[in-house]
């Protein structure tokens, strides 16, 4: 089970490792163009307009790309085709990524099972390029188009449903779970979930965009505040890491806090979902509106509100950062303790010869 999981999560990060930068550069292409438009509007003119469809075409493309590189993962190349048109066909019935996670598994394990069907020579050649993506491609979209597509978009409708309910009810409520959402996993599943909701809305519900847009820049600002604030507690390579991270939360990048995550998730993912939660609330309460679907302070000139948006990104970073340091202890204490257990486990071996 625990393999099986670990596979599962395996084939879904090489989803999500390729579609990242189509997200990156969609996003901060289309924020730049807004930025430079100084209004929170699709710009005018040929330049603007030029770096605004750059920015729609990457965020158009990373759904098929989730889905293709999730089949390729799970089936190789001849999963690839069927993963990334099948993504598309369900994108285009309102599935949005959700739907690209389930058809890219539903494509590579289909291609997996029709690689079994025994094949003379002569097919075996062309298989890889021709057989299986075709017969892969017909078989996923056929099952996403007259079977599947529309209970993943009414999922995702009620999903979106559920998030504006709460809206409605307590902006603290929502901002809680958005902004929790949002930080959790730095750009994985979860974190697309509520940004997505949001980006979607933007132009509509631009007050969603002022909440996530604090929550994605507050992990990264976070882990680099407490490399500051507390040098003994973090090696050479983390404070250099902080430094990237800090220059990348300013630019709406949320995964500059991964390599903190990744060394110690217990301390680190706790203080960064708490950041990124008062953060989050701090921007729906003072009213902020962001007009970009990004984060980071990049997006300040499209902003409404922007002392808010300054005041929640600063609340949201520094408590993630205070609460980190609370929890770890400096690096010399942790070796101290890391040798006294070394030598008790010692006396015990030396007791029981």
């Amino acid at each position: 089970m625990k393999n099986d999981l670990a596979t599962l999560k395996r084939h879904l990060l090489t989803g999500t490792s390729h579609m990242l930068p189509f997200i990156v550069a969609g996003g901060v292409l289309l924020a730049l163009s807004v930025m430079l438009n100084g209004k929170g509007a699709q710009p005018e003119g040929v330049f603007l307009t030029g770096i605004w469809d750059m920015g729609i075409a990457g965020f158009t493309l990373f759904v098929p790309v989730l889905g293709g590189y999730i089949a390729y993962s799970i089936a190789d190349r001849p999963a690839l085709a069927p993963g990334m048109i099948g993504a598309y066909l369900a994108n285009a019935n309102g599935t949005g990524f959700l739907g690209a996670i389930i058809v890219g598994f539903l494509a590579g394990y289909i291609v997996n099972q029709l690689k079994r069907i025994p094949l003379s020579n002569k097919f075996k050649a062309v298989s890889t390029y021709f057989i299986l993506p075709i017969g892969g491609t017909f078989i996923v979209s056929a099952i996403v188009i007259w079977g599947i597509g529309q209970p993943i978009a009414a999922l995702m409708e009620a999903l979106n449903g559920w998030l504006s309910g709460m809206g409605d009810a307590s902006k603290v409520a929502l901002g809680t779970v958005l902004g929790g959402m949002t930080a959790f996993d730095m750009g994985g599943p979860i974190n697309k979930v509520a940004t997505l909701f949001a980006q979607t809305q933007v132009f509509e519900h631009p007050e969603l965009m002022g909440g996530v847009g604090v929550a994605i820049c507050v992990p990264p600002l976070g882990m680099f505040l407490a490399t500051l604030l507390s040098k003994s507690r973090y090696t050479d390579e983390e404070r250099e890491a902080g430094r990237a991270a800090g220059l990348m939360g300013m630019i709406g990048i949320t995964e500059g806090a991964i390599p903190f995550a990744a060394n110690d998730p217990l301390r680190v993912i706790p203080s960064i979902v708490a950041g990124g939660i008062v953060g989050n609330v701090i921007a729906f309460q003072m009213n902020v509106l962001n007009h970009a679907p990004w984060g980071g302070w990049i997006v300040l000139p499209v902003v409404d509100g922007r002392i808010g948006y300054i005041i929640a990104t600063i609340a949201g970073a520094a408590t993630t950062a205070l609460i980190v340091n609370f929890l770890k202890k400096p690096i010399d204490k942790r070796s101290e303790e890391k040798e006294e257990k070394l030598d008790s486990s010692d006396e015990l071996d030396i007791q029981f010869d």
